[in-house]
């Protein structure tokens, strides 16, 4: 076995229903498919059901059916991120010293239930849902699993790495900050952040109560749309709850930040990627300013909203410092730092802000942001995990602040494997209304993640225009590198090129020009220990910088320094190296 395929919610619950598979026969499948997981990716639980009572849970769902019930979730096995309470397990927020018994299941949970789907097990999380990168428990780290070298997202680490894995149907996450978005964006998944109150919190261990919300993690769309059906609705037992009619949107116009207000971290593929899925988008794209929404964004952590969590966590803190996560518990200490005061003047500049967003909605009908700037890997997110953490909550801090519901697609892959996804977000209670534009913007569903990662070569893409080329007398350090050719193509339409003077062999020199012209080039991919040592061998008066081709995208390629040029041929007007070569 080389891959666990994706579980659909729709097609196991019609299967089910119609009783051409039994419930018995879908768990039987997941406990195969969990214990081939477990030997790569453990992390990914805090706690499971035995195998035999998910049997004796299936076995029930076939008799509910056989007697003739109708149920939308049957036989649909799921994970439940571990803050919210699974009857039958602990619940653990991912903190040992922390862990209870519930009573009962969360009242999402105990809906899900009743429809038919079978709870599988405690997926893991960033301790106390702190966190959006999967790093902070001391259960493991579930990683990415499309490449186990990068983070999985968070909080809903576990959550989101177990639908993508293919050992469950769908998972609930929650979201304060990004969490339910954020990982799916990074695993190739649907993520749904339903508007707050829209579904119950009842059985949430709260991390900001007024801002949480559970959400869903699914492979596509219509799954998610599934079983939002089921978990939406009123909930009496829910302080917060809120009975919310769904609101019709149209989305004919689609805001897009200006500019100079994306932040990209340094990351060009990300801003490609982005650029690449607003193209596909069929409708008006209108430039918004983000300046309102970021600052809302930053009230979370870097003001008094962080008290909030301190709340949530003031025994824990005073009584059992040590029993929390050093990174968790250096976040939300800070709470205490703030007064009273400072949570007035945040609630009334919080109110403001969102006056502005209303007054936004007027000119858009939905909004369309990156569902996280860059990604990181494990190792430096473990180096430098507060600042590289807040970077991946740029465009999704603001969110349950100001009130909005928010849906995250997968509409791109790096270099990497890791997933790279868009948010569409509107108003509260427009969460039906998202579902299809974001249905028109998912592409084609992810391939399942390969089980075997480990021989898995991290490669750079490189563009030579000269000696390099097929052909041309250099072109050996490629092949004795084993660089794998990729395209033919040319640059943007933004670059000159010269023949330099007295060069052995004859080499030419690129350089960046808004006058020049589309240059021809191949593209060609090489391993990072191979492209280290192709770089060592450039000799100056060139240079690897990075490219940007005819369709956008950037890769490495061979720029020059300014002193390439002294006494050099502008052959710009000849399109590409070979041509010159050609005329002799």
């Amino acid at each position: 076995m080389t891959a666990l395929d994706r579980l659909s919610v729709t097609g196991i619950a019609a299967e089910v229903q119609a009783g051409t598979r039994s419930a018995v026969a879908v768990i039987e499948d997941v406990l195969a498919r969990l214990d081939v997981y477990d030997a790569i990716q453990p992390a990914v639980w805090i706690s499971r059901f035995e195998p035999d009572a998910l049997r004796s849970a299936a076995a029930a769902v076939d008799v509910r059916v056989a007697a003739g019930e109708t149920l939308p979730l049957a036989g649909v096995p799921f994970a439940v991120k571990d803050n919210i309470d699974l009857a039958g397990l602990a619940t653990t927020a991912a903190c040992p010293a922390f862990a209870y018994q519930p009573e009962q299941s969360a009242t999402v949970v105990a809906k899900l239930v009743a429809a038919g789907a079978i709870p599988v097990g405690k997926a893991n999380l960033d301790q106390f849902a702190t966190g959006l990168n999967g790093t902070r428990s001391p259960y493991g780290i579930p990683r990415n699993a499309y490449n186990r070298a990068w983070v999985s997202g968070g909080s809903s680490s576990g959550s989101a790495v177990a639908v993508a894995a293919g050992l469950v149907a769908f998972a609930l996450g929650t979201d304060t900050a990004g969490s339910g978005r954020v990982p799916a964006a990074f695993n190739h998944l649907v993520g749904l952040k339903p508007s707050k109150g829209r579904w119950s919190s009842t059985g949430l261990v709260p991390a900001c109560r007024t801002l949480d919300c559970i959400t869903v993690f699914a492979s596509n769309t219509e799954d998610a749309a599934l079983v939002d059906t089921i978990a939406a609705g009123f909930d009496a037992t829910d302080s917060l709850s809120r009975a919310l009619p769904d609101v019709p949107r149209a989305r004919r116009r689609i805001g897009v930040p200006r500019a100079e207000q994306c932040r990209w971290f340094g990351d060009i593929e990300s801003e490609f990627l982005y650029r690449q899925a607003l193209a596909s988008l069929d409708a008006e794209l209108v430039e918004i300013d983000l300046t309102p929404l970021d600052e809302a964004a930053r009230l979370l952590y870097d003001g008094p909203w962080v008290a909030e969590r301190t709340a949530a966590l003031q025994g824990l803190l005073l009584d059992s410092p040590d029993a929390i996560h050093p990174v968790v518990r250096e976040i939300v200490e800070q709470g205490f730092g703030y007064s009273a005061v400072d949570a007035f003047n945040g609630a009334y500049r919080l109110a403001e802000l969102a006056r502005m967003a209303e007054a936004m909605w007027q000119q858009v009908d939905l909004i369309a942001l990156p569902t996280a700037p860059t990604s990181y890997r494990v190792a430096e997110m473990l180096a430098e995990p507060i600042r590289l953490n807040a970077s991946l909550g740029a465009y999704t801090n603001f969110v349950n602040l100001l009130d909005m519901a928010a849906i995250a697609v997968p509409t791109g892959t790096y270099a990497s494997g890791v997933g790279f996804g868009v948010t569409l977000i509107g108003p509260a209670g427009t969460d039906r209304a998202l579902i299809d534009p974001a249905h028109a913007l998912f592409p084609a569903p992810a391939s399942p993640p390969p089980l075997d990662l480990e021989g898995r070569m991290e490669t750079v893409k490189l563009a030579v225009v000269g000696a390099h080329l097929e052909g041309m007398p250099l072109h050996w350090q490629l092949t004795s590198r084993e660089a794998k050719f990729v395209t033919a193509t040319t640059t943007a339409p933004t670059y000159k090129l010269y023949a330099m003077a007295e060069s052995v062999p004859p080499k030419p020199a690129l350089v960046h020009s808004e006058d020049g012209a589309a240059i021809a080039l191949e593209v060609y991919e090489l391993d990072m220990a191979a492209f280290g040592s192709f770089v060592a061998e450039v000799p100056p008066p060139l240079a690897i910088g990075t490219v940007t081709l005819a369709d956008g995208s950037q890769v490495k390629g061979f720029v020059a320094e300014p002193r390439a040029l002294t006494g050099a041929e502008d052959i710009t007007a000849l399109g590409g190296w070979r041509a010159f070569i050609a005329r002799g």
